[in-house]
């Protein structure tokens, strides 16, 4: 295949997959702030001191990239996505069509840079293939925003509910063997709890993820309970669902247990944890994004099983903001590490000193409850811990 029948057969396709995945982008919408952002920067590119010292002149996207990723190898701030878009909205519709065998190139003009996907000759980034077939779903062609690795784990897991939703959810009651703890591949027999029968049927959930005990999340600043997290201990499918048992007189006397198979499990699984219906499954992908007002949030929890001071990069914390605080999926924040008191042991007075405040990383939010957000540590230069504090990002 020739150099020209190569790069006409590439900018075919790539102009077959942008219009094949018009649908599948639209599942990710972009804001009129990130538009106009886009647009404006598209007009004119970034000031040069915007980027990052170390932005490569030409980069080939390959499979595995990330569209923070490939953000942060150009601007000094990876959550500064919009500008990066708009330095591409000549040649791409929409972020997440940015895809495996795209060249960009990076263009220097008049203290100005520009992100294209020509080269500076004319011609169309193109890389030379090896005649083959292959079949790819749509949906895998566009780059994802982080590794899905990193959050698909916590897209069921974490669960904030209030004070009684637990307390009267289907509750595991026995095994088909007796056996006190349960784990991947047993059955078990479940119980409403005031509730409504768990039954199975059209319209019915027929897979459930299994919880243990509510912890309160507290605002560490004002004591508050937000919400309560309940511990996720594993997924079960409904193999057989209650049934009312009536009595001679037609009356219901009480209703036979469902069945359960356990189809995968965190944590032992034990009579008494509870039974809520699984989340339909969400998008992997997300716009960063800078939140559209102030934001003073604290970090409430660090998730996970063990009992932990400092949560560290590619770590889930729940902190203090939620939906109801225009909390987005998506939203980026600066972390602050919140400085020490110390006593000055210099002056001979000895007396207490609060050091400052230090900006410590970034973290985006993708998951969000009424009063509370669950974000991924995406970067961090020391550990993170309850009581720090996360703001909209500034220019550094």
């Amino acid at each position: 295949m020739t150099a020209f029948a190569t790069a006409r057969a590439w900018s075919l396709g790539a102009t077959l997959v942008a219009a094949l995945t018009s649908v599948y982008a639209q599942s990710y919408p972009i804001t009129p702030t990130q538009r106009s952002t886009a647009q404006q920067v598209a007009h004119q590119g970034i000031p040069e001191n915007q980027l990052s010292p170390s932005a490569p002149a030409q980069y080939t996207v390959k499979r595995g990239d990330t569209l923070w990723g490939i953000s942060g190898m150009y601007l000094r701030q990876p959550w500064r996505w919009p500008e990066l878009w708009g330095m591409n909205l000549s040649s791409i519709a929409n972020p997440h069509l940015i895809y495996p065998g795209q060249v960009l190139y990076l263009v220097r003009s008049n203290g100005y840079a520009r992100l294209s996907t020509t080269a500076p000759g004319g011609e169309p980034g193109v890389v030379r293939l090896s005649p083959h077939t292959r079949e790819s779903s749509l949906s895998e062609l566009a780059l994802p925003t982080l590794p899905p690795h990193l959050i698909e784990p916590f897209l069921a897991e974490p669960l904030v509910v209030d004070a009684d939703t637990l307390s009267q959810a289907p509750r595991i009651i026995a095994t088909t063997d007796k056996r006190v703890l349960m784990a991947n591949g047993d059955r078990a027999y479940v119980r409403s709890s005031g509730g409504p029968l768990l039954e199975t049927g059209s319209g019915k959930p027929s897979s459930y993820r299994l919880f243990r005990d509510a912890v309160p999340l507290k605002n560490p600043v004002t004591g508050e309970i937000l919400g309560y997290e309940a511990k996720y201990l594993g997924s079960a499918v409904v193999a057989q669902g209650e049934t009312q048992v009536l009595g001679s007189d037609g009356k219901p006397l009480q209703a036979s247990p469902a069945t359960i198979d356990i189809v995968k499990s965190k944590n032992e699984i034990r009579a008494g944890d509870r039974l809520l219906p699984s989340p339909p499954p969400q998008y992997l992908s997300y716009v960063p994004h800078a939140p559209r007002n102030p934001v003073d949030a604290s970090v409430v929890s660090i998730y996970g099983d063990a009992a932990v001071l400092y949560a560290a990069q590619n770590q889930v914390i729940a902190i203090s903001k939620g939906a109801q605080d225009g909390m987005e999926i998506g939203t980026v924040l600066e972390l602050i590490s919140k400085g020490a008191s110390i006593v000055d042991k210099t002056s001979p007075k000895r007396d207490t000193v609060q050091l400052p405040d230090e900006f410590n990383g970034y973290a985006m939010v993708f998951k969000t409850f009424d009063r509370v957000s669950y974000v991924l540590i995406t970067t961090a230069a020391r550990g993170v811990q309850v009581g720090d504090r996360l703001q909209a990002p500034q220019l550094r």
